[in-house]
């Protein structure tokens, strides 16, 4: 079971971000080579995420590179490029139907990387009235991410500390997970400075049923492993159950 609390997005164009992600307690990290890159430094970042990959270092973190979408001049590289690196699967951006699976797979394929695990994000309208149909279109389809920020514009709604604008987006996406037996985790909170309502919603998060939180800072990682992570109390429950079992 892999453990998916806290997942850090690390923009591909910065060396120095990534390399210090190898020193950081977060679960897994998504190298990003879509929204935190520049269109005229796509073709650098892509080549450092590689150069990063493979000289390794990251230890037990699972990694996961977010490429661009296939729409874009870029998507198709990122593919080929990304392919052939030792990562746990590729994320791909605004996936909003099973046709959109589909053409991800078969551009997988095409690329070598059959056994590729796919992550999309669920950030528009579509996407989320068409989740039941993306998580089922593959068994390849190993986890849905909320994109909420791009969520709330699609809606042309408002951010809320209480995220009244997306609960409905959110919950319905959580049953989807839950029925069709996928990983599915949170969008970032962009106000990384504030702890206390980034608190609030890894606490929301969790209630809700999400198995993480997909982060943009080092300092959100500590409070997203334990919101989503197992206290004193409950470790203990789980040894005395194992101990009652075995007697």
């Amino acid at each position: 079971m892999q453990p998916r609390r806290s997942v850090l997005f690390m923009p591909g164009a910065n060396q120095r971000a990534m390399a210090k992600a190898r020193e950081l307690n977060c679960d897994s990290i998504i190298f990003d080579l879509e929204d935190a890159v520049a269109p005229d430094r796509k073709a650098l970042a892509r080549q450092q995420v590689v150069d990063v990959v493979n000289a390794g270092g990251y230890g037990y973190r699972e990694l996961i590179v977010r490429v661009n979408g296939l729409d874009t001049p870029w998507g198709a590289q990122d593919v080929a490029g990304v392919a052939p690196l030792p990562i746990a699967g590729m994320l791909f951006p605004k996936v909003q139907s099973a046709a959109d699976v589909a053409a991800i797979c078969s551009a997988l394929d095409g690329a070598d990387a059959r056994r590729m695990p796919i992550w999309v994000m669920i950030e528009t309208p579509r996407g989320v009235l068409a989740a039941e149909a993306i998580a089922g279109a593959s068994r390849r389809v190993d986890v849905l991410v909320m994109g909420t920020s791009d969520l709330v514009t699609a809606l042309r709604a408002r951010h809320t500390p209480a995220r009244n604008e997306v609960l409905a987006s959110l919950a319905h996406c959580v049953l989807v997970a839950r029925a069709t037996e996928r990983t599915i985790l949170d969008g970032v909170h962009l106000d990384f400075r504030n702890s206390e309502t980034f608190r609030q919603a890894c606490s929301q998060a969790r209630d809700l049923g999400f198995d993480g939180k997909t982060l943009i800072h080092p300092d959100q990682v500590e409070i997203a492993n334990t919101v989503f992570g197992n206290g004193p109390g409950a470790i203990a429950h789980a040894h005395a159950v194992i101990a009652a079992a075995r007697a």
